[in-house]
Order: C-alpha cells, then structure tokens, then sequence
C-alpha cells in the first residue's frame, strides 16, 4: 500500500517535471511587447503547404497572426478553431495567419499525416512545416501553442502562449487592423 506522503512526494515531483518540459503548457500567458521589435523571419521552413514560402518582408502592410502547433498537441488543437475564426472574420480585412507546424514527437514530421490533419481541423491558411526547428528557434519559442502578432510594418507586438485569453487576441487583431500602415 502507498503511504500519502509517498502520493504526495510523487505529486511534488511529477508537477516539477511538467514545469520544467519545455513544450509544457504554461498556463496564461499573454503580453504585449512593451517596446515591438523587427519580427523574426520564416525563413528555414523544409516545405510550405496551402501557400508558396512567405516572408516577413512580403507580408509588409498586412497584420499577421503566427501560429505554432503541433498535429498532436491536445492544446493546440483546442485553439485552432479560434485561430479559424479568426481567418474567417478577419483574412478579408488583411489578416494573415501563417501556422507554422513545428512537431513535438518524431512521427509528426510525415507531411501526409499533416495534410490529413489540416483537412480534418479545415485549415485553410498557410502552413510552414518546421522539421528543423529553424522558424521556432527564430522566434525562441518554447511553447505549442503560441501565437505571435505582428504588425503592418513587420514588428512583433504580441504573444500568447497557451490556450485560452480569445478575446484579447481577438482585440489585439482588430486594433492592428485599424492602425494604418
């Protein structure tokens, strides 16, 4: 029989640990840039799919919300129908979503099974395929889910990481879109 102070040692250390697993969800965390800084770039990504290869430079003038996730990332997939929504209400207002699918375990490289999921949660946008983590390390990203916003002259003003916090992002969307480039 298990003592409670043996449960209880083993609730210590398993929180430790998913604390300090870098791809853990890290609860709420969303912020904005207090002083926006040039985006980084997407450059480094093995394929694109729904779109040819972006670049910040040639999404100039545009407002883009980056998405990281991963096709098997529970909490990732719980946001993408927001981050649809999103798509849906704002792409003809000049929102871009660029996903950018950086995998958490090795059999989500196969770009066959990604395309299968891109089809199951209707993902229209374009997507970067990030199997060398080249667009993650330039964003020093540690999170799936994390979405970064960036503005129409290519900074980056906002993150969040996790689930949840929809009506800010949302709010943050709508204010980039009405500032003028």
């Amino acid at each position: 029989m298990i003592s409670l102070r043996t449960m209880a040692a083993a609730v210590v250390i398993a929180g430790a640990l998913a604390a300090s697993w870098p791809g853990a969800w890290s609860g709420v965390n969303a912020k904005e840039v207090t002083t926006p800084a040039p985006a980084p770039h997407l450059a480094g990504a093995t394929r694109w799919l729904n779109s040819p290869p972006l670049t910040i430079d040639g999404l100039h003038g545009k407002v883009v919300l980056v998405e990281f996730w991963a096709r098997e990332c529970i909490n990732c997939i719980h946001v993408l129908p927001h981050t649809k929504a999103l798509y849906d209400k704002y792409a003809k207002d000049g929102l871009v979503v660029v996903g950018v699918h950086t995998p958490e375990y090795d059999e989500e490289r196969d770009v066959a099974s990604l395309q299968k999921a891109m089809r199951q949660f209707q993902i229209d946008w374009p997507v970067a395929v990030d199997n060398d983590y080249r667009i993650w390390n330039a964003y020093r990203n540690q999170y799936w889910p994390a979405i970064y916003l960036i503005d129409r002259n290519g900074r980056l003003v906002y993150s969040h990481f996790g689930e949840g916090n929809y009506d800010e992002t949302e709010s943050q969307v709508r204010q980039l879109l009405e500032q003028a480039p």
